[in-house]
């Protein structure tokens, strides 16, 4: 059971991105969900979190103001927007999920996140 991440690619400084997160599987209706992001030689961080019905959001300090994070609960899918993106955001962004947002803020190593990792989508920004 994996979560499916896409939407990545190359874009300029200043460029704008829409990442999405689906299961392959099983639903992960009903739970929080979150984004992370990691570049080489650093440990995941995390980055955006989204509760089970949409209606609370937490971004790291680094984003807030321009990733909005949303999940369409019919079609199973979490959305991350990333405006005004700048080189710092250049990453590969993996999503997972948990059973609150509290887990999911947690970070990457949390124990309780649901599902294993994928192989996240590349995102570069160049200068």
């Amino acid at each position: 059971v994996q979560l499916v991440e896409s939407g990545g690619g190359l874009v300029q400084a200043g460029g704008s991105l829409r990442l999405s997160c689906a299961p392959s599987e099983r639903t992960f209706r009903g739970n929080a969900m979150g984004w992370f992001r990691q570049v080489p030689g650093k440990e995941r961080e995390f980055v955006a979190v989204i509760s089970w019905n949409g209606a609370t959001t937490g971004y790291v300090d680094s984003v807030k103001g321009r990733f909005t994070i949303t999940r369409d609960v019919a079609k199973d899918t979490v959305f991350l927007q990333m405006n005004s993106l700048t080189p710092e955001d250049t990453a590969v962004y993996y999503c997972n999920a948990a059973p609150t947002t509290s887990a999911v803020i947690e970070g990457a190593s949390s124990s309780r996140l649901l599902a294993p990792w994928g192989q996240g989508t590349q995102v570069t920004v160049s200068p």
